[in-house]
């Protein structure tokens, strides 16, 4: 295996880690935090509301989305890229202390995705409101990426911790950090393909918004106790002592 990229991606850590992440950012666009905002951030990326909204062009749409969906993507992309950064100065493949410490942090994410920690409950944003429509829309993202929410920065951090086990780099950092972006920002391309049904869609998930968010609290405290006992670095192990003695790549 001689191209480092590959060696990077198919490394066990980020194999485990990469669907993790994806299913982080899914939990997040299912949170009471985005999921009944959705129908406002369709209206203001184009600009309308109500029957408007539902009967916008679908090309106008997708833009607005995907210049919203970009704005938060670059800024979750370049803090997971300092922040694998900023991690190789702490972190190493042998601390495997480090690996436990980070497995309880993200069991506090849990439980403050959960509601707990009552100080963590409180929205960070930035106030400044962007113009409606599509020069807007990318500004909205890069304002929604920045702030705080009890139901994205457990779901986000976790992602975050979980890059630094088993070694972290600013590619790591940068990678499972889109990864998060695609898994958040997907659900909202696809409600703007088809409008009527998607906010169909949302309605069912809105009544279920208590158990989405007890199972996404669940995922986070399982992935934390996984760190902290060990089983995540076994299961790393595990999947990089296969790659390396079975899987041959090209040059």
């Amino acid at each position: 295996m001689n191209s480092p990229f590959a060696e990077t991606i198919l490394s066990g850590s980020l194999l485990l880690a990469i669907p993790v992440a994806l299913l982080a950012g899914f939990v997040s666009f299912l949170s009471p935090c985005v999921l009944p905002l959705v129908p406002g951030y369709l209206g203001y990326v184009t600009g309308l509301t109500g029957v408007d909204l539902q009967k916008q062009k679908r090309g106008r749409m997708l833009a607005g989305i995907g210049l919203f969906v970009l704005g938060f993507s670059v800024v979750f992309v370049l803090f997971g890229g300092a922040f694998g950064q900023l991690g190789t100065l702490i972190t190493g493949r042998q601390n495997t202390w480090i690996t436990q410490i980070l497995g309880l942090l993200v069991i506090i994410m849990g439980v403050v995705f959960l509601g707990g920690f009552g100080w963590l409950q409180r929205d960070a944003k930035i106030h400044a409101k962007p113009p409606a429509g599509l020069w807007g829309a990318p500004l909205l993202g890069i304002t929604f990426g920045l702030g705080w929410a009890p139901c994205i920065g457990p779901t986000y951090s976790a992602v975050q911790l979980l890059s630094l086990s088993g070694g972290s780099s600013a590619t790591k950092g940068a990678l499972l950090a889109f990864v998060y972006s695609l898994g958040l920002g997907i659900p909202f391309l696809l409600i703007a393909i088809a409008v009527r049904r998607g906010i169909g869609v949302l309605s069912f998930f809105r009544k279920h918004r208590l158990a989405i968010q007890r199972v996404g609290g669940g995922i986070l405290i399982l992935l934390g106790l996984l760190m902290a006992t060990g089983l995540w670095s076994a299961w790393v192990t595990e999947l990089q002592y296969w790659f390396q003695t079975d899987v041959k790549l090209p040059i």
